[in-house]
């Protein structure tokens, strides 16, 4: 890292040199010299702390401190802050022992150090027995301080600080040279790839060779060309693909199978929740790099963004509770409970003007008697609540009608008038939030409702359920269909991951199991090897298959899409815990 650094700062040099610009190159090397942080040198922090503590200037060494905190380990995931607390305490300890040692200034220096540091040090534990020091007459004689009036200790702990420091810059990746260049060589190999398998347009529409029925693989195999060969009903046209997968990056920090990944709304930071209860808030550009990592002790259900500020994150558990955590302070803001009754939070969906959220709370689930033929579900019981984000109070109880069933997913229109949600008893009801009373409802599938999602004009709404069907409904005429489309097993669920002597894991629906583009003509379902992305069409079929992103080995549970300008990434997240973000670029027609 400080070899990288150096080496950037001598080309600037050299430009600055070139262009003539001298003043800019003084007050370079100025700024250089004042630079808190040493080129990323971690032997020249070393000296810079040590210099501190030889000086006595405490003022000083808690400043340098806090700028590295604010400017470096504040960025690290929670499980290193006890670290970077030992090692803050080792160092003031480092500095009390300095004192005592030289004679000269051992009591005024040391009885001025717990002066001043009282009120931040008394409630720590690890400091309760050292405010006795400045009274011992030879404290390192004392078997309870004598270890840290050693040569060893103050090796030890520098040498700790050295490689901690060594560690965290080298994986900063920043100035990554090699790591670039590499980068880069690839891309450009995968350019020319593209480039070589593109076939040239030919002005004579009958030289083009027809496809035929594209079956999958086919399609697969030109989707990475910027146009195949198609046969149109008017003749031997060239269809277009819509995108090129540019490239396809894997995200593998979960250990269990994924149960949401949701991207924020500003699309910097992404959110994915296993089934263990590990949710990872990570980021995919430049790079791909971990924020934070929450554990929970109760059993997580759903997560949802916040929309305004953008860094919060509405979780939802199987006890009946609600957190809002910040992903920046990396710490929980509040917790509301909800319902004893309806433990388990099933879906969350924040209003778009940021000001409330909607819960979606439900009983503990039931079977049917054994005994019963034909076996019937037993629908459950549920609640779907209204919460003030700023006063962290219930607003309203929406009113269910026939009867209180577990609402599994839920969704805001872009204005935040409308809400659609889906229900265990295969209803879909749209609720005008301006009234905060129900529009109007129908059932929609045989079975429940496993996810729903309003149209790119809002007119209609699009609901995938248990009975295997793609339906996109007219929100104006209430429970016309506009398209019906049957959609294979590994895109509904429940998703099955099959391993030796006859394992079997089973994962119902529980996120996302479909997403549009930014202009909402394309649709992203899961599929048993990645994502598949589809077309949607005025006619029959209401699906065309498009492009097929692949690279997973397990069955994709879970999709989001993530749209920006003409370049778009799309999330699909699987049962082993992995999570592929491919990099799409739209083709413009």
């Amino acid at each position: 890292m400080g070899s990288a650094v150096e080496r950037t700062d001598e080309h600037v040099r050299e430009y600055l040199m070139y262009r003539g610009f001298t003043s800019t190159m003084k007050h370079l090397d100025t700024e250089i010299k004042a630079d808190k942080e040493k080129g990323f040198r971690v032997d020249k922090i070393i000296d810079q702390l040590q210099q501190f503590v030889l000086n006595f200037d405490l003022f000083g060494l808690k400043e340098y401190w806090l700028y590295l905190d604010r400017r470096l380990f504040c960025r690290l995931e929670d499980v290193y802050r006890s670290t970077v607390n030992k090692l803050r305490t080792s160092l003031y300890r480092y500095y009390v022992i300095n004192t005592i040692q030289v004679t000269s200034c051992r009591a005024r220096k040391t009885q001025e150090f717990f002066q001043k540091q009282a009120l931040e040090l008394q409630s720590q534990v690890e400091w309760r027995d050292w405010f006795i020091l400045p009274f011992i007459p030879t404290p390192e004689q004392n078997p309870a301080f004598s270890p840290y009036f050693s040569r060893q200790w103050s090796d030890t702990f520098l040498v700790s600080l050295h490689n901690f420091l060594s560690v965290l810059f080298q994986c900063m990746h920043i100035l990554c040279f090699d790591a670039e260049v590499q980068k880069m060589t690839s891309l450009t190999e995968e350019n020319e790839q593209l480039r070589q398998l593109t076939p040239e347009k030919k002005g004579d529409a009958g030289e083009v060779e027809p496809l035929g029925e594209a079956s999958s693989d086919s399609l697969d195999s030109c989707s990475n060309s910027r146009s195949c060969g198609g046969a149109a009903e008017g003749g031997g046209l060239s269809v277009e693909q819509p995108f090129i997968k540019l490239s396809q990056e894997e995200y593998g920090e979960h250990h269990s199978s994924i149960m949401h990944c949701r991207v924020d709304c500003s699309g910097r930071r992404v959110a994915s929740l296993d089934v263990d209860g590990v949710i990872k808030v990570w980021s995919f550009n430049p790079i791909m790099q971990t924020k934070a990592t929450i554990m929970s002790k109760s059993p997580l259900l759903s997560l949802e963004w916040a929309t305004k500020p953008d860094r919060l994150l509405l979780l939802g558990s199987g006890v009946g509770t609600v957190r809002l955590y910040d992903t920046d302070a990396k710490k929980n803001l509040y917790e509301m409970n909800i319902d004893e009754t309806h433990p388990r939070i099933l879906s969350l969906a924040c209003s778009p003007s940021g000001s409330s959220f909607v819960c979606s709370a439900a009983a503990l689930s039931r079977s049917g008697s054994v005994d019963s033929a034909p076996r019937l579900p037993i629908p459950v019981s549920g609640q779907l609540l209204l919460w003030d984000t700023k006063t962290v109070k219930q607003q309203l109880q929406f009113s269910l009608e026939p009867e209180p069933v577990a609402i599994n997913c839920t969704a805001f229109n872009h204005n935040g008038n409308l809400l659609v949600t889906g229900a265990a008893d295969g209803v879909i009801r749209l609720f005008d939030m301006q009234r905060y009373e129900s529009a109007m409802s129908w059932r929609a599938h045989d079975g429940e409702v496993y996810s729903v999602e309003f149209s790119y004009d809002e007119n209609t709404v699009f609901s995938i359920g248990e009975d295997g069907k793609f339906i996109q409904w007219n929100i104006h005429r209430c429970g016309v269909k506009q398209s019906d489309q049957v959609l294979p097993q590994d895109a509904t669920g429940p998703f099955i991951l099959s391993g030796y002597s006859g394992y079997k894991q089973v994962q119902v629906p529980r996120g996302r199991l479909f997403a549009f583009d930014s202009e909402g003509q394309h649709v992203l379902t899961c599929s048993s090897t990645g994502g598949l992305i589809y077309r949607l069409t005025n006619g029959e079929p209401a699906l065309e298959s498009v492009l097929s992103l692949g690279g997973h080995k397990a069955p994709v549970v879970t999709v989001d899409w993530c749209s920006a300008v003409d370049c778009g990434t799309c999330l699909t997240a699987s049962m082993d815990g992995k999570i592929k973000l491919s990099t799409l670029l739209a083709q413009k027609s």
